[in-house]
């Protein structure tokens, strides 16, 4: 979910941008992380409630992007810093007007999300900064029938999210969250300046006069191939936030084919077989090749078989041990503790 528009740019379209609720009652509930939830309690002497929202409760300890980086994301970041002279070829494409046109571009057009604007998704994208231990970027909602949310990290200005409407219908409050977490995620790990420099070189290439069809023929492959590695280290990054496998993999289903009438339908069993029916269909020597051909000009990994990564992810040594460290980050609990003992007193 990272694919950048670029309308006003006139670069030939290539890159896909296919990426990566609370139900009300009349009694309000204060819910906390492993399922506690709290009734509120009307004072004795006060006829209004006591209302407690933690915009952040917990954060993994120490977490670094490499405790939850894909193997083929840090093998293929090594690979692209090294090809010879890439570095010189994107600072010429991502020069400082197309810098200013994607900005533009984007928080022109765009709502920004703030504690006074759209507060429930600015609440969503601060728990999940605070998870993943990182500050969290600006967040812009974006008015498209294309479910998509995409990072744009432009150097010298702060990195910024945009989320389409669309999305933000097809999801629930966790699989939004999700999401979010997922574009963090490219943050973290320092994808940010590479994903904008992925989609010019790649959207760009063919104008650059005398080294457009080289770069075309030795690079996209190349970055196409990062980018599918990155993928599935933000879709950890989720998985992280979420802390349920189904809620991650109920996001690529939907995306891969819901609706929101049709949403409640959906069944991600089913699409985790689906995808083992996908691996084990692909495990022949046709099968590898026509897989392969698939994914080859793809920006984003097939949505199965990201579900069947973090599935599998969800169940190692190494995500358990991440959970291990989850701690609180503030005193919930004994700061609603003492305040309903206070109000005992009175």
């Amino acid at each position: 979910m990272a694919a950048v528009p670029l309308p006003s740019l006139n670069f030939s379209e290539k890159l896909s941008p296919i990426s990566f609720c609370f139900n009300t009652t009349n009694k309000p509930i204060i819910g906390f992380p492993g399922g506690v939830k709290l009734k509120l309690l009307k004072s004795k002497r006060r006829s209004g409630t006591f209302v407690c929202r933690a915009a952040s409760s917990v954060a993994i300890r120490d977490l670094d992007a490499d405790d939850f980086r894909h193997p083929l994301d840090r093998q293929n970041t090594l690979i692209l810093r090294a090809i010879p002279g890439l570095n010189e070829i994107g600072k010429a494409l991502l020069g400082t007007v197309a810098e200013q046109v994607m900005l533009l571009e984007n928080i022109g057009t765009s709502v920004l999300v703030s504690k006074n604007q759209l507060p429930e998704l600015h609440e969503l994208m601060m728990e999940a900064a605070s998870i993943l231990n990182i500050e969290a970027p600006d967040l812009y909602l974006r008015q498209s029938p294309v479910p998509n949310a995409y990072t744009l990290a432009i150097s010298g200005k702060k990195p910024f999210v945009v989320v389409h409407t669309s999305l933000v219908e097809l999801l629930s409050r966790k699989e939004l969250q999700a999401v979010l977490a997922h574009e963090l995620g490219h943050l973290k790990c320092d994808h940010g300046v590479w994903l904008t420099f992925a989609n010019i070189l790649t959207l760009g290439a063919y104008s650059v006069p005398g080294l457009g069809s080289l770069i075309a023929q030795r690079l996209e492959e190349q970055l196409f191939r990062w980018l599918r590695a990155a993928e599935l280290t933000c879709d950890r990054a989720a998985l992280l936030v979420a802390r349920d496998p189904k809620v991650v993999i109920s996001v690529l289903m939907k995306l891969a084919g819901g609706c929101p009438s049709m949403a409640d339908q959906l069944n991600v069993d089913a699409f985790l077989e689906q995808a083992r029916s996908y691996e084990k269909a692909s495990s022949s020597p046709v099968g590898w090749y026509i897989r392969n051909a698939q994914t080859r000009q793809l920006s984003h990994p097939l949505p199965v078989l990201r579900a069947r990564e973090i599935d599998e992810w969800s169940r190692s040594s190494e995500y358990r041990s991440l959970l291990k460290r989850v701690k609180w980050v503030n005193s919930v609990q004994n700061m609603l503790e003492g305040r309903l003992k206070s109000m005992e007193l009175h």
